[in-house]
């Protein structure tokens, strides 16, 4: 049985690694075990490490576990770079061959599920598994609108203008409006507390943050959903939070199915976040998947 951990927030100690010249913020608890893979935690858009503290705290009794800051999120530098798909792939990547040294069992939500499942399907040598949590990211056959709407495109170009840019991202970061987005998306409302507001907003602050926000909406599209899961080889679970009003996780999961059956797979009674909503059950999931590995 694993040990019952204080409930009080307990958060492992920043660290640091230089990667092209910059500073990457990651966090490690636990201790390695030479029979079971680490983890290493990938969040999504406008998160950071501070979003797996919950399952840092549980995980650790069991596993070497690894939390880290996409290049201009977190704690992690935000230089006015182009960011895509493809710069967040290798720094994963290249964390797993410089830092933890070992193959890892990637577990990402939104887009850091797309960003772990790059790696997996074009690192095989980084990944001992993975895990989506409401990964992002399309498939190849995903149902175009039925005409171009003019007014959106007019919209879309707008924004990418940087002084427009720059009002939305003063909009989108205030207090009042991540609460109400996160009302949007966490079935729990309990689980939106300050302190999570507040590990949103902070990195927002910091100098670049507006550039990142507009270079990723104007970043292109990467490799496809499919595209990725035809070229890997790895186990795979998939917890879906399924009251999540971004996607149809019912939908998207069969066609994760379709494309590679051999898969694990468990619908949440949780939003687009369910690692931070319900974080026991996917502590448990995660846990039982792992162990059940090398079995």
């Amino acid at each position: 049985m694993t040990a019952t951990l204080p409930a009080a927030t307990h958060r492992a100690p920043s660290q640091y690694w230089t990667w092209r010249d910059q500073a990457i913020h990651y966090v490690v608890a636990g201790e390695p075990h030479p029979s079971r893979p680490p983890l290493l935690l990938v969040h999504g858009f406008g998160a950071s490490t501070d979003h797996w503290h919950k399952n840092i705290r549980g995980l650790q009794v069991d596993f070497e576990v690894w939390a880290i800051d996409l290049m201009g999120f977190g704690r992690s530098a935000k230089p006015n770079w182009d960011y895509s798909g493809s710069l967040w792939q290798a720094q994963l990547h290249e964390f797993i061959q410089e830092k933890i040294g070992r193959p890892a069992i990637l577990a990402g939500n939104s887009l850091g599920g797309h960003a772990s499942l790059c790696v997996a399907a074009n690192h095989p040598e980084s990944a001992a598994g993975l895990v989506l949590l409401n990964s992002a990211g399309p498939f190849s056959d995903a149902t175009p609108a039925a005409k171009p709407n003019p007014m959106a495109k007019l919209i879309q170009s707008v924004m990418l203008q940087p002084l427009p840019s720059w009002l939305l991202f003063q909009y989108v970061r205030q207090p009042s409006v991540i609460r109400r987005t996160l009302n949007q998306v966490y079935l729990d409302k309990s689980a939106i507390t300050d302190e999570l507001v507040a590990d949103i907003r902070r990195p927002s602050c910091d100098p670049g943050a507006a550039q990142v926000f507009a270079s990723v909406f104007k970043s292109r599209q990467g490799e496809k959903v499919d595209e990725l899961l035809q070229k890997m080889t790895c186990p795979l679970l998939i917890l879906w939070g399924e009251g999540d009003p971004w996607m149809n996780c019912r939908a998207k999961g069969a066609k994760f199915r379709q494309y590679y059956p051999d898969l694990t797979e468990h619908y949440l009674q949780a939003g687009h976040c369910p690692h931070d909503e319900v974080p026991d059950q996917v502590n448990s999931l995660l846990r039982d998947w792992v162990l059940g590995l090398g079995k």
